[in-house]
């Protein structure tokens, strides 16, 4: 027996020294040699780690290149990180204060991009190390960040072609505001939560002595948020509502304020909601905004961009040139407050004046700021703004004609209804950390763009004297990661590797970012890509949309649930004290804490073992049905940890039967037994099968077709197949004879090897260490040569092998021995007592399998003998199988004491009624149903179900033997 495999399989040794072999080998490069095939991994966040979601997404994208690259295609899987501007500036900040007590404002900009450049440098890399334990075969040399000088060159490159395209433009505009971060954010940043607030309802009194058809002197609207009704400038009614329609051009006094505003007719005011009326707030809400530039209303910004009330509102109209015709003044009381403490006093001040009408409890979605923690506001500020519109037009078009094709399809969907209603895009966000927008100003205000003060100059004609000052704002960092496909490989030069690998191949990304980041790549690659005759270039032919990653009751994993799973943990293992740690111990809220503990500790009472990179790569691939949500469980973990063990196994006994045996390497004779020809033929169409799964991009089919095909009928079929000709001692008496007995020794070793290592090659795309480990051990006995299993070539069935014949043929013996196993199984007779079976009934084709499997069916069915009953002779008392009309009897004298196993039967089935009693009567208390946790009564209803379905089969034996 060979020692060159360890007993058991350790494969934390084996991933990290193969993947260190790897990189050093530069295997992962692109080979020059093939058609090119690429992908760009959706850059993660420098300050990230990997979760579940990049385990899922990158374990498909490395499945993928392994695959095509052994398809003999010129392979690159583009790698790099996105500089996260919003994440790392926090980070940086944070560490800053935490270590000095300083701000970044104490360090000025030029000091603190250094500290985060610093930092970048020492910490910014622990995503890629975890890349590497994950095997992804990545190009490494080639790796990108979105701040580095080439990248950051395409980048400002591609703002200023827009800008004089006249697609770039800056106005003022309302956005998403974080008011703790003072930036804008884009709408993925805004994380909407579910909460229960109020409706104020709040008279404003009629001007000009105008009444309702009721005879009111005033109206009533309802509102969420009463501060902003300080930069209200109309009120708005339905033009159908019959209520208000002599109001419509008339005007309100708005309480408080004094300030005149008209009521305007508008389809945004709901007659079944509310009151019918709706104040119209154009500087603070983004469908008032809507509103207001339909009706000519002026914008009043009250808030400060600490969202405290301005000692002045600034008046705008809708193209951003001031309003002086509006008086500004804002009621001194309410000066300075901070935005909640100014909702407070602005309701008592209603109170107070008689114009509250009511308060109701009200559930409403709130926006935070994901990074920030507060409540976002709409916010009127100067913003640079992309034309998305007009950049949408051909963007639209290539996925309609087919030039990129969304997996699955319904997908498309999601992306026409968003890029059909697109609005131009804020690109611009105030912060230190990003691509600086490359625009310059004068004194006068005027705008240059350009990418330096001396570029300006002379692109614009400028008296070289003149000073000019760079925009302090940086870019989105979406605007710059949506260059990723083309940036990456040398663009704006026209580079070999652009040339060669662009368009891109396949992308893998989730649903949740279709808008944010596929849609941007569409679009900004469109306009400036172009092949030779002038037809824009598409970013990647195929969007692989994948689920989302839920916890195993379908939640969504969160640090605030504490149902966070780490990949590394899965496949490094990690105790329960490190896991507690892990999850709770930085948490701030006790309570929150103490139950996150105990729900862990009930899941991972022991912590989570160690399974291997692998294991959890091929259960990834398992559950990855389309486009749908997956629930992580960790038994199909467990169950894809001993699919890794089976294969060991299973290849040190092959190892064991052919390591210095002649396995036909030489071109010697070989016979093929039927057990020969089945495994090869069945080999065949399951490589027909798995390369049709992958590339439909059905990974989870793949994997179960691998999965059914090596542990069924490989391992468990074949390999007992094999043994009775391996270890048939005889010698045979003449020479043919032993020439016969070599051959077919010679086939089945030669076989064992040769399916093993297509196995293996099948697998190596999802299961990379454990295939290439083996491989190495194997390949001088399959006559393979090379250094590396991932740069050999990816199995290809061969027509000629399969044969039908031989599958019928053992799948009848199967069924035979399957038959002989269940009679032993429900008589309860001992696994290794042989047993003598008769066969009744049979064909002409079954005498002839019997005759022929004579041997495998004694050894692998433990048979002292197996008669052939004519028609006409009468069996013995015996328990029937049917194998299709063929009758398979093992008869019973002396194997059983009748009596006894019927006594045995009957106290296990008293005993399972007494258990379904019990169970029924727990379910049948309504108290106990009505209050216990649902997962209780769940699992009782298991139990009723498993004790039910037991007590039939009992009562099904009991009916044989007592027939017997």
């Amino acid at each position: 027996m060979t020692d060159r495999m360890d007993k058991t399989y350790q494969p934390n040794e084996i991933e990290q020294n193969w993947y260190k072999k790897w990189e050093e080998s530069n295997y992962f490069a692109p080979s020059g040699e093939g058609d090119a095939y690429s992908i760009m991994i959706p850059p993660p966040n420098v300050t990230g780690s990997l979760h579940m979601g990049h385990a899922f997404q990158h374990t498909i994208m490395d499945a993928l290149i392994r695959y095509r690259r052994m398809q003999g295609k010129n392979t690159l899987w583009q790698v790099g990180t996105d500089h996260a501007g919003i994440a790392t500036q926090m980070v940086v900040e944070r560490k800053l204060a935490a270590e000095t007590g300083e701000s970044r404002y104490d360090l000025g900009r030029d000091a603190f991009i250094e500290k985060v450049w610093e930092w970048k440098e020492q910490s910014g890399g622990t995503i890629t190390g975890q890349m590497r334990r994950l095997g992804n075969s990545v190009d490494w040399p080639t790796e990108r960040f979105t701040m580095d000088s080439g990248f950051y060159h395409a980048v400002q490159e591609v703002f200023i072609r827009l800008y004089d395209d006249g697609l770039i433009y800056r106005g003022k505009r309302l956005v998403n505001w974080d008011p703790k971060l003072h930036t804008a954010i884009s709408d993925l940043e805004v994380e909407n939560r579910e909460v229960k607030g109020k409706m104020w309802y709040l008279r404003y009194p009629l001007a000009d002595g105008v009444k309702t058809k009721d005879g009111l002197d005033y109206i009533v609207v309802g509102t969420t948020r009463p501060e902003t009704m300080l930069g209200d400038t109309g009120v708005a009614v339905n033009p159908e509502d019959e209520r208000y329609d002599n109001l419509v051009g008339k005007f309100v006094e708005l309480p408080l304020v004094g300030r005149r505003i008209p009521i305007v007719a508008d389809d945004y005011a709901n007659m079944e909601k509310g009151t019918g009326c709706v104040k119209i707030t154009p500087a603070h809400d983004f469908n008032d905004y809507q509103v207001g530039q339909r009706q000519q209303l002026p914008l009043i910004n009250v808030l400060t961009l600490n969202a405290d009330i301005r000692e002045e509102a600034q008046v705008f109209n809708f193209d951003g040139s001031v309003n002086a015709d509006i008086d500004a003044t804002l009621p001194q009381q309410f000066r300075g407050l901070e935005r909640f403490e100014a909702r407070r006093q602005i309701v008592a001040a209603f109170e107070d004046a008689g114009l509250l009408v009511k308060i109701e409890e009200n559930a409403m979605t709130v926006p935070y700021g994901d990074r920030g923690g507060v409540v976002i506001e709409p916010m009127l500020t100067d913003q640079w703004f992309c034309d998305a519109k007009t950049l949408a037009k051909p963007a639209i078009e290539a996925v309609e004609n087919g030039d990129i094709k969304f997996v699955p399809k319904q997908y498309e969907n999601m992306y026409f209804a968003w890029m059909r209603d697109i609005q131009d895009w804020c690109i611009s966000r105030q912060l230190w950390w990003g691509h600086r927008i490359p625009a310059f100003y004068d004194d006068a205000g005027n705008v240059y763009v350009a990418n330096s003060a001396e570029a300006a100059r002379e692109k614009y004609n400028l008296d070289l004297e003149l000073e000019l000052r760079q925009d302090d704002d940086v870019l989105d960092t979406w605007f710059s990661s949506a260059l990723w496909t083309f940036g990456t490989l040398g663009w704006p030069e026209d580079t070999e590797r652009l040339k060669t690998f662009h368009p891109t191949d396949t992308l893998v990304t989730g649903f949740d970012i279709i808008f944010f980041w596929v849609a941007r790549m569409i679009m900004m690659t469109m306009h400036f890509m172009k092949d030779e005759d002038g037809k824009p270039q598409v970013p990647f032919k195929t969007v692989y949309v994948t689920g989302l990653i839920r916890d195993e009751s379908g939640d969504k994993m969160s640090k605030s649930k504490g149902n966070v799973l780490d990949p590394l943990d899965m496949i490094d293992g990690i105790s329960l004290p490190e896991l507690l740690e892990k999850r709770c111990g930085n948490m701030m809220q006790p309570q929150l804490a103490e139950k996150i503990g105990k729900r862990t500790e009930k899941q991972f009472p022991e912590g989570i073992a160690a399974h291997g990179t692998d294991a959890l790569r091929f259960t990834l691939a398992a559950l990855a049905s389309t486009g749908r949500d997956i629930n992580w469980d960790m038994k199909r973990l467990e169950g894809y940890r001993n699919f890794c063990n089976k294969i060991w196994n299973a290849a040190r006994y092959v190892l064991s039967n052919t390591e210095g045996e002649d396995c036909g390497q030489n071109n010697e004779e070989v016979l093929l037994t039927l057990a020969d020809r089945w495994i090869l033929s069945a080999l065949q169409r399951t490589e027909q099968t798995v390369i049709r799964h992958l590339d439909e991009y059905r990974f989870d089919l793949a994997a179960q077709t691998l999965y059914d095909f090596v542990w069924n009928q490989y391992c468990d079929w074949y390999l007992e197949l094999s043994k009775p000709v391996l270890w048939d001692t005889s010698e045979g008496n003449t020479d043919e004879e032993k020439a016969q007995l070599a051959a077919l020794r010679r086939g089945t070793r030669g076989t064992l090897v040769r399916v093993l290592e297509a196995i293996l090659r099948l697998s190596h795309p999802m299961m990379p260490f454990i295939t290439e480990e083996i491989w190495q051990q194997i390949k001088g006995l399959a006559g393979k040569e090379g250094d590396t299993i991932m740069l050999q070539p990816y199995p290809q069935p061969v027509q000629e092998l399969i044969d039908e014949a031989a599958e019928t043929d053992v799948e009848w013996l199967k069924e035979v021995i399957i038959s002989i196993r269940n009679i032993r199984g429900e008589m309860n007779i001992a696994p290794g007592k042989e047993l003598e079976v008769l066969i009744h009934n049979g064909s002409d084709d079954d005498f002839r399998r019997l005759r022929e499997n004579y041997i495998s069916l004694t050894k692998l069915a433990k048979l002292s003998e197996i008669k052939w009953l004519e028609p006409d002779e009468d069996a013995p008392m015996s328990v029937t199988k049917l194998v299709g009309k063929m009758e398979v009897l093992v008869p019973m004298a002396g194997l059983i004491d009748k009596d006894a196993e019927l006594a045995r039967l009957q106290k296990e089935l008293d005993r399972l009624t007494g258990e379904i009693k019990r169970v029924e009567g727990k379910l049948a208390n309504e108290k106990f149903v009505a209050n216990a946790p649902e997962e209780v009564v769940a699992k009782e209803r298991e139990k009723i179900e498993a004790a039910q379905d037991s007590f039939d089969k009992l009562k099904e034996q009991y009916a044989k033997i007592e027939a017997l």
